[in-house]
């Protein structure tokens, strides 16, 4: 077999030393194969030192820099930084890129420091013609936009839900909390997380519960499609635009504007199905599965989200 090595940024000073070092080792990235294209994603180690030193240097102005006034961190996780994660979703709206599609995308959150809110995400693109590209949404400060930790406290708060695991226990079974998914929807963030149930060590475990974070709304239910309704059924529009969240994208400039608003049964339910075919698809570590469901139940959930 043959080893080919192919330049993303002709511009890199390493790149342009290894050039002359090595005359004719390194490719332009416009003649890598097109199928080989579609597997190439960024860096995750790379991306991981970008965010934590983007937490710093992303405040602009000397004075505040200084006296580091709006310093972020990346929340943490069982008392370790959050790890970038990929996934595929559609970026929101910046009134710049008109015909946006689903991408896949590294993403990492922020906080302030010594707090839990939202401050905003970082996101590395992976698709061409934009690979390599790193953009950030910024959460308004004026308005509190629950991180992940606030989330996860607020699960743990929840009377109802607190009661149903404390039952669950005491029957010998084991509670799993699966991962929180952050969806961003539009100008909206909607965390999702499976609650599951494992009757006896060694034994697969079941999906039991599915918890929906909206807003200050918090509900769980035996399915996605119940959790949803249960959300948006209960929340009228003028609510729903209140609690709605508009971020803004530093790169490039522009705002968003499309409130989260309730959709029609149906839509729950196809969301439902993707939703369950994904954790189907976890369970067998079928990761291309996994990344399409999620990838269709997005698009569901876009639609649903339609004013």
């Amino acid at each position: 077999g043959s080893v080919n090595l192919y330049i993303n940024d002709p511009h890199d000073p390493l790149v342009l030393a290894y050039q002359k070092i090595f005359p004719g080792l390194l490719k332009p990235l416009s003649e890598m194969p097109e199928d080989l294209k579609a597997h190439v994603r960024y860096p995750q180690d790379l991306f991981n030192i970008q965010s934590h030193v983007f937490a710093t240097y992303h405040m602009q102005d000397p004075q505040i820099f200084y006296n580091k006034e709006d310093l972020w961190n990346i929340p943490k996780k069982n008392d370790k930084d959050m790890e970038p994660y990929y996934t595929i979703m559609r970026l929101p709206k910046t009134g710049v890129e008109k015909d946006r599609k689903e991408e896949f995308i590294l993403l990492v959150p922020f906080t302030p420091a010594k707090r839990d809110n939202m401050a905003a995400w970082l996101a590395a693109r992976s698709d061409a013609p934009n690979y390599g590209k790193l953009i950030v949404y910024l959460f308004p400060k004026q308005k509190l936009v629950y991180g992940p930790r606030q989330v996860d406290a607020r699960i743990d708060q929840d009377s109802a839900i607190s009661q149903q695991i404390t039952l669950w226990s005491q029957r010998g079974s084991q509670v799993i909390r699966g991962s929180l998914l952050a969806i961003p929807i539009e100008d909206a963030l909607l965390y999702v997380q499976p609650l599951y149930l494992s009757a006896s060590e060694g034994a697969l475990p079941e999906l039991r519960r599915v918890i929906v974070a909206y807003g200050n709304q918090l509900n769980m239910a035996p399915n996605l499609e119940a959790a949803l309704e249960g959300i948006f059924g209960r929340a009228a529009t003028a609510t729903i635009k209140e609690t709605a969240v508009t971020m803004v994208p530093v790169v490039p400039p522009g705002t968003l504007t499309a409130p989260l608003l309730p959709g029609p049964s149906v839509l729950a339910k196809e969301a439902l199905d993707h939703f369950n075919k994904a954790q189907a698809a976890l369970r067998e570590q079928d990761w291309g599965r996994y990344g399409e469901e999620l990838k269709k139940m997005r698009s569901v959930l876009e639609e649903l989200a339609k004013p």
